[in-house]
């Protein structure tokens, strides 16, 4: 990403990516769980990041409700801050306020993996376009690094689950711009995982991801 401000540099760190990662004895990378809400995507990127920290790999979820509790904030929880603060600077849920809050976390999960963590991500994050913009930062930093992970579970099994009751108040009218409901989800075309979340059990799913790290060379086999 290119910076016009000539006011603000980035400056190089004493401490490379590569030093940490062979401190570490893994790459870093982003894994980034994408899918319908109720797919499972939170589940299955907290199954990985166990697995992971059994095996002395340094992990983190960054969770999508999570991230909203603080560094993307609703305006209603900025309202401390006042009005006019809390208006420009929060986040719902329309459309440029999705695409901002992946803008956000993409820049956040790139900084964790060029720190040396296998970074999990669990987003709706429903625009294919905004996808493509985080997988284009993470791979500038190192080619390969960005890893999307489709958890593939059909709307009428997510609607059944519907954990947070959010599809409930969608049909209601409660809600607007709910994705699959009244806002459209745009699935991965080409994932480098596929995971068919409606078939299988979490663990095995987080086992397929492992996998995959293992098979590409971000963490080492055992």
């Amino acid at each position: 990403m290119t910076n016009d401000n000539p006011n603000v540099v980035w400056h190089p760190h004493c401490v490379s990516r590569e030093d940490r990662e062979r401190l570490n004895g893994h790459q870093g990378c982003v894994v980034w769980f994408t899918g319908l809400s109720g797919c499972g995507k939170s589940t299955v990127a907290n199954a990985v990041d166990q697995l992971l920290y059994e095996r002395g790999v340094r992990s983190f979820v960054l969770d999508g409700d999570n991230v909203r509790h603080g560094l993307n904030a609703a305006p209603a929880m900025l309202a401390a801050y006042g009005e006019a603060f809390a208006n420009r600077f929060g986040l719902g849920f329309g459309g440029e306020d999705r695409q901002e809050n992946i803008r956000r976390i993409g820049a956040v999960a790139d900084l964790f993996s060029t720190a040396g963590f296998v970074t999990l991500t669990a987003f709706v994050s429903p625009y294919r376009a905004d996808r493509a913009v985080v997988r284009k930062l993470v791979t500038t930093s190192r080619p390969g690094s960005f890893v999307e992970v489709y958890v593939d579970a059909p709307l009428e099994v997510c609607e059944a689950r519907d954990p947070k009751g959010l599809y409930k108040k969608a049909r209601a009218g409660q809600i607007r711009q709910f994705t699959g409901i009244d806002d459209p989800y745009d699935p991965p075309e080409s994932p480098e995982v596929h995971l068919m979340a409606a078939q299988h059990p979490p663990q095995e799913l987080a086992a397929q991801v492992l996998a995959h790290l293992e098979v590409s060379g971000k963490i080492p086999r055992l």
